[in-house]
């Protein structure tokens, strides 16, 4: 793919999308860490410093992706929730159901859970204030939106939705980057299966997380 220099407003918009959706589609292939402004610059057909006049640097291509993913996410995940958890059952029945449709949801979602893996330690560090700003707010409105969900299914969470939400999201970022275990891992408990004990799916990883969390922060009698 090439370009002509973009003179219209329209035109810089439509070279700034091939660049997110280019930087998708990378991400499809590779993990975050191997996505490279080089590479980036090269399949979307632009100079370096061209891409550079639409974001700031690499790590702001992938800060709105993560935005962009996120959103989505949330859009789907309200109707999973609506299908799936019972209105009427016992508070940890709700709980249950609702770790049980996080983890699947996030799972299926291993691109979004190494973004968020990636996050705090890598892409906000090469960002400006400005497009740090630009991130929190967005990333804390959709973080409410997340609550709202929440304390939809199980009120009983109340102001902790909020937090629930924040620490599940991390959680997904961190166990995502365990699995699956890498080559010398995978044959250190062929070798000695007693040491894959804790070996999890990034599903059920996930399902014993979320319960945990939110079984924990349900009210006591």
């Amino acid at each position: 793919m090439t370009f002509k220099r973009a003179r219209s407003e329209q035109q810089r918009e439509i070279r700034r999308q091939a660049i997110l959706d280019t930087a998708a589609a990378m991400l499809r292939e590779m993990p975050v860490a191997d996505v490279s402004l080089n590479e980036l610059s090269r399949r979307v057909g632009l100079a370096k410093s061209n891409v550079l006049r639409y974001f700031e640097s690499r790590e702001a291509v992938l800060l709105e992706l993560l935005d962009v993913f996120l959103g989505t996410w949330l859009a789907d995940l309200a109707a999973e929730l609506a299908d799936d958890v019972e209105p009427l059952a016992a508070p940890e029945v709700r709980a249950g159901q609702l770790a049980e449709v996080l983890s699947r949801s996030l799972a299926d979602r291993v691109v979004l859970c190494d973004l968020f893996g990636a996050q705090g330690g890598v892409l906000e560090h090469n960002v400006s204030v400005e497009m740090a700003k630009q991130h929190k707010r967005s990333s804390l409105a959709k973080l409410t939106v997340m609550a709202d969900l929440m304390r939809h299914h199980l009120p009983e969470l109340g102001d902790g939705a909020q937090l629930f939400c924040l620490m599940s999201l991390v959680s997904a970022g961190a166990l995502s980057s365990y699995v699956p275990p890498p080559p010398s891992i995978l044959a250190a408990y062929a070798d000695e299966p007693a040491l894959s004990v804790f070996h999890l799916e990034l599903r059920d990883a996930l399902r014993i997380s979320f319960t945990i969390a939110l079984v924990g922060a349900l009210p006591r009698a």
